[in-house]
């Protein structure tokens, strides 16, 4: 059983610390979006005379999505923002609507699920900011929905530096393919984009990938093998 669940765990390919993909940049990035995402909210509360927190705690998570998995679908900046505050929206108004803590917060969750998928804006961290916002609105705090200002905040200034920072490391963020692949005309692709939403579909799985990058990856593998093929008949020719 621990083997199994060893063998699923969140490991990526081998990263250095340096490099485009060094698990230092990514830790760099983080650092620098809290802090500023600190001192920006912390400068708009105290100029309005609000006593709120100046982090949530939904930042951190969405920070690690950001600056570790740039290309993931689910670290974008529309799933980044809307997630977020979609989904402290939701767990806010249940919070205010509905006495009891544990039912309001349940429900938040699954109801900001159920909108952030279909608003296209899934993000883990948006589970927490229901919870969060559900368990404050219906607690001995009462929040009332001027919380949504530092987490606007948050979220905002996490996006803006993820933009910077994330660009001038080599990583586009939105993110986008930048590869295409020229196909030989006697030796067209295997597969058309529509193979691969087929095959996901069949699948049955939702893969935290986006498929547009499955299909330039495919692509690149057969150009790659192709290559090499080609490498291998030339130099059994030469012998």
């Amino acid at each position: 059983m621990i083997q199994a669940i060893l063998a699923r765990s969140a490991s990526l390919l081998p990263q250095a610390a340096l490099g485009q993909i060094g698990w230092l940049r990514g830790a760099v990035g983080a650092a620098i979006a809290i802090g500023v995402a600190a001192l920006i909210t912390q400068c708009l509360l105290t100029q309005n005379n609000l006593d709120m927190p100046w982090l949530m705690a939904p930042l951190g998570a969405s920070a690690v999505l950001v600056f570790a998995v740039p290309a993931s679908p689910l670290a974008q900046p529309w799933p980044v923002i809307g997630g977020n505050l979609i989904s402290a929206a939701v767990g806010l108004s249940l919070g205010t609507y509905i006495d009891s803590p544990w039912l309001a917060c349940s429900i938040a969750v699954a109801v900001a699920v159920a909108v952030m998928t279909y608003a296209r804006c899934l993000h883990p961290p948006g589970g927490a900011s229901a919870l969060l916002c559900a368990m404050g609105a219906s607690g001995a705090d009462m929040w009332s929905w001027s919380y949504l200002i530092p987490i606007a905040a948050n979220v905002l200034a996490l996006s803006l530096v993820g933009w910077v920072y994330n660009n001038l490391t080599g990583h586009y963020w939105p993110h986008r393919v930048d590869f295409e692949p020229p196909a030989p005309p006697a030796e067209p692709a295997l597969h058309k984009r529509a193979d691969v939403e087929l095959l996901l579909r069949e699948w049955d799985e939702v893969l935290d990938v986006d498929v547009d990058d499955l299909d330039a990856f495919f692509r690149a593998l057969t150009q790659r093998v192709r290559d090499q093929s080609l490498s291998s008949s030339q130099g059994m020719d030469t012998n």
